[in-house]
């Protein structure tokens, strides 16, 4: 009797929990009700909902929701969702109610819920939005027109971070080439965990006739740091040491450094990567007095010491403390180290070397001119020579000649009539 009545009571048991479990097969079909989606900031949207109708109290509800492709699953007690996205394309949530906490008893009756994309013409809109943080102080974004866009367009910047109360309009909007862009200061970020925020941009026309763009720049991405600060170059058993201090507000563990050697002599030009640099070797006991809070070393081999050699450094962020690593600094102010040139001997020779080929051309040209006249002397006329010997000659010995003959030939008659005279004188 024992038996049958262990069996009879297990039976029962099994008949409860079938009941209770047709009970409760109709909860996991209600939907959820008023689901319903709006957009906060710039980029902010949120969805919300009601709990389904006619759910019994032993159940526990919590709700499953996940985006367009099964992206970003989340089982939570919540009736609400959240998610920073750029709204340039369409974005869809799926949300569901269960009486459980587990993934694998995820409804199949979910309501969607989408937001479409603003309105425009797709190739109207600005294309290659980018932002970067300068120094954790200024934010620069740059863009490009759309295809589709009228050159005279006059674009709106918006942005928005969590420190911000409302969303402002960037005033700086510049243009650089084919390149537009517009600059703000970002130096509000309230608390220490930045790098959980981000900053939300849109970029549009004030005439509303291109399609607005939007971006989200997470504030652990997209920073380009201050340049370093070079404070002392020394040499120690033929190695140069150089020490630097890092900008503000960037760790050191959270740095990567590039150092450059310029060497005048050899005119050599090397490049070290630097990972990680730190002041606690021996070589730098000698030179405590020059290591401070923030001092970063670093040595570099095979630098000859009786030559000038001029350092420069810059720095990027790397992906221990940040999303990226594509961003290097500028390059810190150069300082140089080692056997220098004389200055004054370079400015007399730039002063005396240009007079010094003034009077060499002066001279060469007087001396090549005498020497043409040396080697290559004047030929003279020959037809000039022989008109000066015979032509002028000619012509004034026959100008005398005829003037003698004249003369002659009047002398001659005058005699002959006086001697004629005298004669029949005579005769008479």
């Amino acid at each position: 009797m024992e038996r049958p009545a262990r069996l009879c009571g297990l039976w029962a048991l099994l008949l409860s929990a079938g009941a209770g479990g047709r009970a409760a097969r109709p909860e996991f079909q209600l939907p959820v009700t008023n689901l319903s989606v709006s957009v906060e900031n710039l980029c902010t949207v949120i969805w919300t909902w009601n709990p389904p109708e006619g759910v019994g109290p032993n159940c526990s509800l919590s709700y499953f929701s996940h985006f367009g492709n099964k992206q970003d699953k989340k089982i939570a007690p919540e009736t609400h969702r959240s998610k920073e996205v750029p709204l340039n394309e369409r974005i869809c949530l799926q949300v569901g109610p269960q009486c459980s906490t587990n993934e694998s008893d995820s409804p199949s009756n979910l309501e969607e819920k989408c937001i479409s994309p603003p309105e425009g013409d797709p190739e109207s809109a600005v294309t290659e939005l980018q932002c970067i943080w300068h120094y954790m102080k200024l934010m620069n974004c740059t863009w490009l027109p759309g295809r589709k866009t009228s050159p005279d367009t006059n674009y709106i910047l918006y942005y928005w971070h969590s420190s911000l109360g409302k969303i402002l309009q960037c005033k700086n909007i510049y243009k650089e080439g084919q390149h537009i862009g517009c600059s703000f200061a970002l130096t509000e970020v309230k608390d220490s965990s930045f790098e959980k925020h981000s900053v939300q941009v849109m970029v549009k026309d004030n005439a509303g006739k291109i399609r607005p763009s939007f971006h989200i720049v997470p504030l652990s991405s997209h920073v380009k740091p201050d340049p370093p600060h070079i404070k002392k170059l020394f040499f120690h058993n033929g190695d140069l040491y150089v020490q630097w201090k890092n900008p503000q507000n960037f760790y050191s563990r959270c740095l990567s450094y590039q150092v450059e050697v310029n060497n005048s002599q050899t005119k050599t030009h090397d490049i070290f990567y630097v990972e990680e640099a730190k002041c606690q070797n021996s070589e730098f006991e000698g030179n405590l007095e020059f290591i401070s809070k923030g001092t970063i070393c670093f040595m570099v081999p095979g630098v000859l010491p009786d030559t000038l050699n001029t350092v420069r450094i810059r720095v990027k962020t790397n992906k221990l403390c940040y999303e990226d690593d594509k961003f290097w600094s500028n390059w810190s102010q150069e300082m140089s180290i080692g056997k220098k040139d004389n200055p004054a001997l370079y400015i007399t020779m730039l002063l005396t070397i240009p007079v010094i080929l003034a009077v060499a051309v002066m001279i060469l040209l007087l001396y090549l001119k005498r020497l043409k006249i040396i080697i290559f002397p004047p030929i003279p006329d020959p037809g000039k020579i022989f008109k000066e010997m015979f032509g002028d000659q000619n012509d004034d010995t026959l100008h005398w000649k005829k003037y003698d003959i004249y003369e002659k030939q009047t002398k001659e008659e005058t005699d002959s009539v006086v001697l004629i005279e005298n004669l029949k004188r005579a005769s008479q």
